[in-house]
């Protein structure tokens, strides 16, 4: 096993829970992916160039009690499109092919059997009632990011976004806005948040979120305090490159903040600088 793939088999099962991706008893170069909340488990081996070379995908079986008659196919079908088109040689692509599978399939979701009925008319009401707030969020203008430079170490790619808001409702909205309307930022890894806003009366409001980067948003809001920034919001996503970067990830995080601040002129290059030096 290539250390990539040992990195990427640890990866995903921390993502996905343990048992997502599990080495098969009869060939060493197979796995057995069983992709979240799907019925059927699909085998895959890697060439023992990967990822150099793509994995191919060799079949499946339904692991479902209730999974319908052509699930397994429609899902083999699927993931070989996935692995196809998500690929790029010397890149692992597991995780990237997993989102794409779940879009793919939520996607093509359509009740086909009349005793399904009963079902289809609970998901149609769910349906109904989220669809408001969807449409609410579609024609809500598009916030005014301002876009740092993607950081990329070791295939995790960092990238922040700012925007001025003044009242943590616009910034609550901003950030479902972002990830109603994106999917790059959807199927991120993190989406790690933080803002600073003055109210009326000299009332202040600071708030921070790790999205599962445990401790990332509240040094995002460190870095907002240290620089002296009120009014204004950020979003660094990230995206899992299947290797684990230890602390510098949070290195990465502040300065795809810091960048992001810069170019959108709340602080300059000397200033950044400055702040940062200031805090050891």
């Amino acid at each position: 096993m290539s250390e990539e793939l040992r990195d990427e088999v640890e990866a995903i099962n921390s993502i996905y829970g343990d048992g997502c991706l599990v080495q098969a008893s009869d060939d060493p170069s197979v796995y057995i992916l069983t992709p979240p909340e799907e019925s059927s488990s699909l085998r895959i081996q890697f060439p023992p160039a990967y990822p150099a070379e793509p994995p191919s995908v060799i079949g499946t079986n339904s692991t479902g009690e209730h999974g319908r008659r052509g699930d397994a196919a429609r899902e083999l079908s699927l993931f070989r499109e996935v692995i196809g088109s998500v690929y790029e040689p010397g890149m692992v692509c597991l995780f990237d092919a997993i989102e794409e599978l779940k879009r793919r399939l939520e996607e093509s979701v359509v009740p086909e059997e009349a005793e399904e009925e009963e079902t289809f008319e609970a998901y149609a009401e769910e349906a109904a009632e989220d669809a408001q707030p969807t449409q609410d969020l579609l024609n809500m203008p598009e916030p005014p990011w301002i876009l740092s430079d993607p950081f990329v170490e070791l295939r995790s790619t960092f990238l922040a976004r700012c925007a001025p808001v003044t009242s943590v409702t616009q910034a609550e909205g901003y950030v479902q806005h972002l990830l109603a309307t994106d999917k790059k930022a959807r199927v991120a890894t993190h989406n790690m948040t933080a803002w600073r806003i003055k109210g009326p009366n000299g009332t202040t409001f600071q708030d921070c979120d790790d999205d599962g980067e445990t401790a990332a948003g509240s040094r995002l809001l460190h870095l907002m305090q240290l620089m002296d920034l009120w009014d204004v919001m950020v979003i660094v996503s990230r995206w899992y490159g299947g290797h684990k970067l230890g602390p510098r990830r949070f290195a990465l995080i502040n300065q795809a903040a810091r960048d992001a601040f810069v170019k959108a002129g709340l602080v300059t290059e000397q200033q950044s600088s400055k702040k940062k030096g200031s805090a050891k």
